[in-house]
């Protein structure tokens, strides 16, 4: 049996992998594959493990058919047609709840570095501004007390909001499709309307997966929603805001600040308005880079693909239906 990885992953993998009895090809080049030479190199192959691969439509899975598994090296499967993968009875994994707290820590980090404006402070030493400091310049934000909106209150936003209750007190409101009443036990947090959060909270932090329901859920008019003062926070998927819209909301102080993770499309163009301003702040996508979580990252991926090639339902599946249909 072989497997075919699309980038470098931790060495826990490799030894996994060897210890499983099963061989390997890694890409290592640069650039990362195309589509069109990823299907070529997994026709090969018995199994993909895919980091952040593009074009797995039902094209692909058409193509590959004969692919016992395809382990996504991530928690999203925004890219996948997995439906198609399903009809072809193809398993697919991901890995869930190891990122957790990495990505709350990133939405925290944005969350500080736009309210103290970190960067522009940062920019000022750099282009020989410091000089003598004004008390009415420059000036930041508290979080301290104030009100934290999750859009989209899962594992990472629950992490998020616990790391603010016992640093700041922040009261959480939150919008799901559904009522979570272990964050209501816990936190105190109360479900509102994304109107009402977006009317009462000094911090917008969204935590949803992209669907078609979410795609675009945040542009201008949501932002003309939210206070004059408040920041916009997001950790999930660049497609769930209008980058055109933040920015123009950015520039026009509709909102105070943003702090994003995720761009549309990623890379962002270096040229895009949003890194020259400075009350936006723009991570590269950064949400589970750290050793630990890539490590437990590529575990579970790794036991996703030892699962499907000894022909055992896999331990993180996106699509666990396909063991009912085969």
């Amino acid at each position: 049996m072989k497997v075919f990885i699309n980038k470098i992953i931790p060495a826990i993998g490799y030894r996994m992998l060897e210890e499983a009895g099963l061989e390997y090809t890694v890409w290592k080049e640069k650039p990362i594959l195309d589509r069109g030479q990823a299907i070529q190199f997994c026709k090969g192959h018995d199994a993909f493990l895919s980091a952040g691969q593009a074009g797995l439509d039902a094209d692909f899975f058409d193509q590959c058919r004969h692919l016992k598994v395809v382990a996504l090296h991530s928690v999203g499967f925004d890219g996948v047609d997995v439906a198609a993968a399903t009809r072809r009875g193809i398993p697919v994994g991901n890995t869930p709840n190891v990122l957790n707290k990495a990505t709350a820590e990133t939405a925290l980090l944005l969350m500080l570095t736009v309210a103290r404006r970190a960067l522009f402070h940062h920019k000022k030493i750099k282009k020989g501004q410091w000089g003598i400091s004004q008390p009415t310049e420059g000036l930041g934000i508290d979080l301290a007390g104030k009100t934290l909106g999750i859009v989209g209150l899962g594992r990472i936003g629950a992490e998020l909001a616990r790391i603010c209750i016992q640093s700041w007190d922040m009261n959480i409101l939150y919008h799901n499709r559904g009522v979570n009443p272990e964050a209501e036990r816990e936190f105190g947090a109360k479900r509102v309307s994304l109107d009402e959060l977006l009317a009462q909270s000094d911090v917008v932090s969204v935590h949803t997966a992209l669907t078609e329901d979410t795609r675009g859920m945040f542009g201008m008019e949501q932002f003309k929603k939210m206070k004059s003062s408040a920041l916009f926070i997001n950790t999930s998927r660049g497609g769930v805001h209008n980058e055109d819209e933040l920015t123009q909301a950015l520039r026009d102080g509709i909102i105070w600040g943003a702090g994003i993770d995720v761009t549309n499309p990623e890379p962002m163009h270096p040229d895009n308005p949003l890194l020259d301003m400075d009350n936006a702040v723009v991570f590269p996508h950064i949400g589970s880079a750290t050793k630990e979580t890539r490590d437990a990252m590529t575990r579970c991926a790794v036991e996703n693909i030892i699962a499907g090639l000894q022909g055992k339902e896999l331990p993180y599946p996106v699509n666990p239906e396909v063991y009912k249909e085969s």
